[in-house]
């Protein structure tokens, strides 16, 4: 039999540790008998079995091999250890006077600042801890998300600046931020510093190499005010394609529960994504629905149909990924889409261009089912396109989780999808009119009128029109678009490559 103490000294591990692989089932529960006369002054001791050696080594082994704690678990017949939502607990060895957390420990309860940042770098999600030893805010960190730049609170936070080494905790983040942000964002940061802080910033950004990003990131950094005891913290950072996570925790802790609960990626990005918190921000909207796709319905058998469906969705996957595209809520078998500012591309020309690129596609899936089935229809997406601020969100229902947009901006975009045919990709004037004049040269867009003398269809280039001066609102079919009867639209025809010289 062995005491607790000659298990840590024989294998390594903390006492925490060995709490953790008794509390998941891994080790037996050791047997409390009265202490011999060499095992110290405590009238009763915790003995584990001698076997209890060659399981945690096995553990150890197993952890060498990249295996997570989950799946040792289930390699000895155990449950997946549970995140469940108690407070970490932060615990004091009596006789080393060692902290260490214990295994209950998840998003909400780091015992140290934590926050995620977009690729923007602009805050999506923080704690209180963050806002007490980080940013100095006190929950009056705005809804814009325009506001929300990590180097500006940072850099402005006299909480951060009391921190001794706080410029290198600033380099630090400018290092993970060089892969993500370009001189081009910089530049519209520091037009809303002080000039001291703007500059301060443009040398770190020159002076700093990218850092190579890790699933798992941690650096050793030190966190007390000016004139007061350092603590040694560990950052850690967590690169997902949606953002960075951050986090700090003393380094005397023995930190394996966070760091296993961080090497759980899917579960740490799904419950960020949840409670990452509203805020008001520019985006663009595309609405793309299927032209005639009841009468397409009736006509297909029902896998048939549902083939054609995945099919478009199959396509169009890779278009919005290369896009920056978000997924939202759409009702029936049509796609919402939100397009977010971001560091490398303009989020309304990205979302034009993902139109342009669907309106190929459908060309593409329509010949290959014309073949197919034999038939004459064109299959097409009418693609109703805006852009404004708007509050975005989410919403969870079991283990689904939904993005949300509230405002005009959606509406407005589905309404003109309804008002496109026949493929078409129609966008409204104020969205048209916020790109650059170089992103604007490449559209060809207009409105398409009947010439007086021969009735023929012509093209009118770069002009605008009223949905009311397109459509007469007073035929049957039309009433429906009598609620944007006032908005004004323009159809995108085409875009030009980007010039390379």
């Amino acid at each position: 039999m062995l005491t607790s103490k000659q298990i840590m000294e024989q294998t390594g591990i903390s006492r925490a540790t060995l709490n953790n692989y008794i509390s998941m089932g891994l080790l037996q529960k050791p047997l409390v008998q009265r202490t011999r006369e060499d095992d110290g002054r405590a009238p009763r001791i915790g003995y584990f079995p001698d076997d209890a050696l060659e399981r945690i080594n096995e553990i150890q082994s197993l952890k060498k091999q990249g295996m997570s704690m989950t799946s040792i678990c289930e390699q000895f017949g155990q449950p997946p250890p549970a995140m469940i939502d108690e407070p970490a607990l932060v615990t004091t060895d009596p006789v080393s006077g060692n902290r260490s957390l214990t295994f209950q420990v998840d998003i909400d309860h780091i015992p140290g600042p934590a926050y995620m940042v977009n690729n923007n770098f602009e805050l999506v999600w923080w704690n209180e801890y963050a806002e007490q030893k980080l940013f100095g805010t006190a929950g009056a960190i705005s809804n814009e998300i325009a506001d929300r730049s990590l180097f500006k609170l940072l850099i402005e936070s006299k909480t951060f600046r009391a921190i001794l080494k706080w410029q290198e905790i600033l380099a630090v983040h400018m290092e993970m931020a060089k892969r993500r942000i370009t001189p081009g964002n910089l530049a519209t940061l520091q037009s809303s510093l002080e000039p001291d802080n703007s500059s301060l910033l443009y040398q770190l950004y020159n002076q700093v190499e990218p850092m190579v990003e890790t699933p798992v990131l941690h650096l050793p950094i030190q966190l007390g005010e000016q004139g007061s005891e350092q603590k040694p913290y560990t950052l850690y950072a967590c690169s997902f394609r949606e953002g960075i996570f951050f986090t700090c925790v003393e380094s005397e802790m023995d930190n394996s529960p966070l760091l296993e609960l961080l090497s759980r990626r899917d579960y740490v990005i799904r419950n960020l994504l949840k409670k990452r918190r509203p805020f008001l921000t520019q985006l663009s909207v595309m609405v793309a629905d299927l032209q005639n796709s009841m009468q397409i319905c009736a006509e297909l058998p029902p896998n048939e149909y549902f083939q054609l469906i995945n099919d478009i969705w199959q396509a169009a996957e890779p278009v919005f990924r290369k896009y920056y595209g978000t997924h939202g809520k759409h009702v029936g078998d049509g796609m919402l889409y939100y397009f977010f500012p971001q560091p490398d591309s303009n989020y309304i020309m990205n979302a034009i261009l993902c139109a342009h690129d669907l309106k190929a596609m459908m060309s593409e899936i329509s010949r290959e089912w014309q073949q197919k089935k034999n038939w004459l229809h064109e299959l097409h997406l009418n693609i109703g396109l805006d852009e404004g601020q708007e509050w975005f969100g989410t919403y969870s229902s079991g283990s689904n989780l939904e993005f949300t947009v509230l405002g005009d901006t959606v509406n407005h975009a589905s309404r003109i999808s309804d008002f496109a045919r026949n493929g078409a990709i129609w966008s409204t004037k104020h969205m048209v009119e916020n790109l650059s004049n170089a992103e604007r040269e490449r559209l060809r867009f207009g409105i398409r009128r009947k010439a007086m003398e021969t009735g023929e269809e012509i093209l009118v280039r770069d002009i605008y029109s009223r949905v009311s001066g397109i459509v007469d609102l007073e035929e049957g079919r039309n009433y429906k678009f009598n609620d944007i009867a006032t908005i004004t639209v323009t159809e995108i025809i085409n875009i030009k490559p980007q010039s390379t010289g």
